[in-house]
């Protein structure tokens, strides 16, 4: 039993998949493409968001030597998935190099983990997306109903110039300042309608082709960077020198809270900022010439991001004084502290922020139905998700079937409770596919790598140790989650999957003889 759960998929088998362009996925990505794919992953809700709440809590201004941290964690990961996108140019991402290296058991469980990534991804974004859309028609008078613009069952009360959610804080705040929560309006809210809009329209476009996709979030990508160089480039000269000191404020007592502590928390924290990279191997069959541009897709964008990333947090503590920045909008802070002569650029950020997570929800949303049409494909899923549109060349199915239940989730829970399955499914790819290369350097030294990552084994451990690290760091509750989330997933492969694999079928066959 144990053999047959640990066989593995030939690498040639997975070449000559890759080259069939008759019943296969469009070739149509260039490697500007496949960048901007990675960049519009990467940036969304976390230089948006994150950067300001990480500052204000626990790191201060030093939290730009967070970002250079987390930004060499992922460094360490994405040589890794270099290596295997040039290689094994395949849709499934980290899934098909799992079944290439650890066995088709190890497969289906990093594939079944992939959706925690990639769907719920979606889905949570999506939520923001609904937050920034609903503020950014606010500013023009148009008040969208707050019962449908929340995740069902949320507390919302009017306060202030609105509805918002009713919090334990907020009553406090309330009740310190005379104010009775009781007496003000209040409602549950029923759904999520603009999270599930954003998504319906996106699973629309990468249905109609990837081509269509790609260029709508090469649009997205040059939209929400050039406003971060505008915000970059303009708030330069409203810093203020002393925001920037003490540089690592002193340490409060508690460990995590500012200090060389604090700096190593914030990490941990935008660690999730930069999740997304990998998405761009999930594209490697519709790539133009994988072999030599999804290295540079891949460390591209982690590149770009990275320094956009850093930029952003110094200039943005340098505006504000970093306790100050514990806000769901700490850019849009920025922009008020340069004065009333910029109040302009506030909605361009809310734009690019629409525009960002706009980027980030396709490129989810486009790995997961490759994943999907991968396992399909081996026969451990039904061979409904591998059905490829005749006109579009898109795996339609399984497009139309994730878009739906992103949908529901993104309708219906709370971005605390998807963001936290997100986090949790991304290490553990991440920790399996730098574990793979280690592995397939051993057992394969004679495979063409058009693309080797460095210093093996040194650059992976550090990449699975990073990630584990940072796994450990989540509360039990998550870990909960992804137990049981593990334990539907083997059931099904249990019952389905281990019977109808294709490569069981031939594993067996001789012993039928």
């Amino acid at each position: 039993m144990s053999n047959k759960l640990f066989i593995t998929k030939p690498i040639q088998e997975l070449l000559n998949e890759a080259a069939d362009n008759k019943h296969g996925l469009k070739k149509a990505l260039s490697v500007t493409n496949l960048t901007t794919l990675g960049i519009g992953a990467i940036i969304g809700a976390g230089i948006f968001v994150l950067t300001g709440q990480a500052a204000a809590q626990y790191a201060g201004p030093a939290i730009v030597l967070s970002f250079i941290i987390s930004g060499l964690a992922c460094a360490f990961a994405g040589l890794c998935y270099a290596e295997f996108a040039s290689m094994i140019p395949i849709a499934g991402s980290a899934y098909t190099y799992a079944y290439t290296t650890l066995g088709e058991f190890m497969a289906w469980i990093i594939g079944w983990d992939l959706i925690l990534e990639y769907l719920f991804a979606a889905s949570t974004v999506s939520v923001g997306w609904s937050g920034y859309i609903v503020s950014f028609l606010r500013d023009f008078g148009i008040n969208l109903p707050m019962e449908y613009c929340y995740a069902t069952g949320t507390d919302l009360i009017k306060y202030d110039l609105g509805w918002v959610q009713k919090t334990p804080e907020l009553v406090k705040h309330l009740l310190s300042t005379g104010i009775n929560p009781e007496a003000l309006p209040q409602a549950d809210a029923i759904i999520n309608l603009p999270a599930m809009f954003i998504i319906a329209a996106i699973t629309t476009l990468l249905v109609i082709g990837i081509k269509e996709s790609a260029g709508f979030n090469n649009v997205m990508v040059i939209t929400k960077v050039g406003v971060i160089i505008i915000f970059v480039i303009i708030g330069f000269f409203f810093v203020k020198n002393a925001n920037w000191h003490p540089f690592i404020p002193k340490n409060t007592g508690e460990w995590g809270h500012f200090g060389f502590s604090g700096i190593l928390r914030a990490a941990g924290v935008i660690f999730f900022a930069y999740i997304g990279f990998d998405a761009v191997s999930t594209a490697a069959q519709e790539a133009k010439n994988p072999q030599k541009h999804m290295p540079i897709g891949i460390l591209g964008s982690l590149t770009v991001s990275t320094i956009l990333y850093i930029l952003v947090a110094i200039v943005l503590t340098g505006i504000v004084a970093y306790p100050e920045l514990l806000v769901p909008d700490p850019v849009a802070v920025g922009v008020n502290a340069m004065g009333q002569k910029l109040f302009w650029l506030r909605p361009v950020v809310k734009i690019a922020a629409i525009a960002g997570l706009s980027s980030v929800i396709l490129v989810m949303l486009l790995g997961q139905p490759r994943i999907f049409y991968s396992m399909a494909k081996d026969g451990l899923l039904p061979p409904t998700f591998s059905r490829v549109h005749p006109r579009f060349k898109t795996p339609w199915l399984s497009t139309i079937v994730t878009g739906v239940v992103a949908m529901i989730f993104g309708g219906i829970l709370p971005i605390s409770i998807l963001g936290e399955l997100v986090s949790i499914g991304t290490l553990l790819a991440f920790a399996i596919v730098c574990v793979s290369i280690i592995i397939l350097r051993k057992s394969r030294p004679d495979l063409d790598r058009p693309f080797r990552t460095p210093w093996v084994p040194v650059i992976p451990i550090l990449g699975a140790g990073f990630c584990l690290l940072q796994m450990i760091s989540l509360p039990g509750d998550t870990w909960l989650r992804l137990i049981v989330w593990m334990a539907i997933g083997l059931s099904i492969y249990f019952t389905y999957g281990i019977k109808k694999s294709k490569l069981q079928k031939r594993f067996n066959a001789p012993n039928k003889e």
